[in-house]
């Protein structure tokens, strides 16, 4: 189905307003094809990126670092991490070098969680399963050449 019939405009001013008004679009489209898997685990998209942010980093990290490679820069960190925390999903200490820092690390609990939403890949690979391999490569390369 095409934009204009997705959200019922019959034309843009240009190719350039279409692309950002589709961006945004689609990206409230795939949140909600992918809020499900979360809401049945009780945790937002924020907190999970952040599960995922805290595995991979192998050793406990700070909130700043973590905000570095959070895919939504305008979320609060801080917030988003105390949820967790709450949850028993990642843990906080004191940092060792810093004392005005807090690191922050997944909990056996967490891991256990991402465990089992790694098992929900398959249902977002499936979101996007009419793009060829080809054509992904093309729209990855595309936004990143437009946020580049």
């Amino acid at each position: 189905m095409s934009l204009e019939k997705d959200i019922n405009q019959a034309k843009f001013s240009n190719e350039h307003h279409k692309v950002m008004i589709n961006i945004i679009f689609t990206a409230n489209w795939v949140n909600e094809k992918l809020k499900p898997i979360f809401d049945k685990e009780n945790i937002t998209q924020q907190q999970y990126n952040i599960l995922r942010i805290l595995r991979g980093a192998k050793e406990p990290i700070s909130t700043l670092q973590i905000r570095e490679r959070m895919l939504d820069k305008m979320s609060d960190t801080s917030r988003i991490v105390d949820r967790l925390i709450v949850k028993e999903l990642a843990k906080k200490k004191v940092c060792s070098t810093d004392k005005r820092l807090v690191d922050v690390s997944i909990s056996a609990k967490g891991i256990k969680l991402l465990q089992k939403l790694d098992g929900s890949q398959q249902l977002m690979e499936d979101s996007v399963k009419a793009i060829s391999k080809k054509d992904a490569k093309m729209i990855n390369d595309l936004l990143d050449k437009l946020r580049g």
